[in-house]
């Protein structure tokens, strides 16, 4: 019997224009929740870790108690990446259970100072260790289960897996066919990185399935029916 009131109606207009590259509409003020910088990080470090275990390992360490806020996965270095963050006495209590967590996956050396540990994520970040090398940058959203397939069936000259291996960034000799190689997977790629001529013909964004396809092409129609805004961006 008591008074409520009804405040979410129609579209979540946040997430919507977020995730629409502007082809809906045009932001003209946007709102910020600021939240205090952790008082201090620290990452440990794995090497010498195959995908696999990486997964593995990746999924204990986010699945534990010890609230990890990062973990990644660098194909190249063989090298897993894990980070807590905090006030520092929680952060090197927890640094030190997940490490004991970790042992049967190899040791965990904990990365040197907080100033170190930043750099890696941020590097992490901005898939920096793809800069000013040739070719092609997809960035693929996925199960972190897929990592270990994706990787074998995808000619890659680098890779870096984020999100405990749900997200995965790959740099591919220019103009590959990458959706091709990949077949049929739970998640999607989209091109990131590419000559104009190479996205013009591969498209940029993932195929949507037909009944998402329709449902966004019905929202372009109410949001932008006169076709101005990014006009063919996210469809071929």
């Amino acid at each position: 019997g008591g008074r409520v009131m009804k405040n979410v109606t129609g579209y979540d207009l946040v997430r919507l224009m977020a995730g629409a590259y502007g082809t809906l509409g045009i932001l003209t003020e946007i709102a910020f929740r600021v939240l205090p910088a952790p008082q201090t990080q620290a990452t440990l470090a794995i090497e010498e870790i195959d995908v696999n275990q990486a997964v593995q390992a990746m999924a204990a360490a986010l699945g534990s108690p010890f609230e990890v806020s990062g973990a990644a996965y660098d194909a190249q270095k063989r090298s897993v990446y894990l980070r807590v963050e905090g006030f520092t006495a929680s952060v090197a209590y927890r640094r030190d259970r997940l490490a004991e967590l970790l042992a049967p996956y190899g040791a965990a050396g904990v990365v040197a100072g907080r100033q170190a540990s930043r750099i890696i994520w941020e590097e992490i970040r901005d898939a920096a260790i793809f800069a000013d090398r040739p070719g092609d940058v997809w960035r693929l959203s996925l199960r972190p289960s897929e990592l270990s397939e994706i990787l074998s069936r995808a000619a890659a000259t680098a890779a870096l897996a984020d999100w405990g291996g749900g997200r995965l960034w790959l740099l591919v000799p220019a103009g590959t066919e990458l959706r091709a190689q990949l077949g049929a997977f739970t998640g999607h790629a989209t091109l990131i990185r590419a000559a104009d001529t190479v996205i013009a013909a591969q498209g940029r964004f993932h195929p949507d399935p037909a009944p998402v396809a329709a449902i966004s092409a019905g929202l372009r129609a109410r949001f932008d029916p006169r076709g101005i805004l990014n006009a063919g961006l996210m469809v071929r």
